[in-house]
């Protein structure tokens, strides 16, 4: 009650707020949300997933910055995939039907589902291996009809 009629006369005490410590940017830079892989899963699993969407978990393959997405833990067998160079994991990760298998230092794995590169580009992680195929559009003699007549 005391504090509340100190208020109101305009005699509460005002003590100005540090700087330090007053915002929470410092720990959304992109810079310090490099996943560093020398952790258990259920560490890398949950590193992932509090970096989800801003500003994105990250690691470097083939030379290149890419972030993940949608973490879960998986407890399994090892699933079949195609290996997959992460700089700085004990082992490699595995490009799997359901997303990229990664492993902690305790052997035991994760599932990232989706990946972001550099150009902002985001792909399915099971969709590794294919991100650069493309297929050539073939057109029927009627749709080639119809794109030259609205030319």
């Amino acid at each position: 009650v005391e504090a509340v009629h100190l208020i109101a006369d305009g005699k509460a005490p005002r003590i100005p707020q540090p700087k330090e410590g007053a915002t929470y940017e410092g720990i959304q830079k992109k810079e310090n949300a490099e996943i560093s892989w020398d952790q258990p899963a259920a560490a890398l699993h949950n590193w992932i997933r509090g970096h989800d969407k801003v500003p994105g978990a990250w690691t470097t393959i083939d030379g290149q910055v890419v972030t993940f997405y949608g973490s879960s833990l998986l407890d399994a067998s090892v699933p079949a995939g195609q290996e997959l160079a992460i700089k700085g994991a004990s082992r490699p990760g595995l490009v799997t039907k359901n997303g990229l298998v990664v492993f902690g230092n305790d052997g035991k794995m994760l599932l990232v589902r989706n990946l972001q590169f550099e150009d902002g580009k985001m792909i399915p992680a099971s969709k590794y291996f294919s991100a650069d195929e493309t297929t050539a559009l073939e057109l029927t003699e009627e749709e080639k009809k119809m794109a030259e007549d609205i030319r």
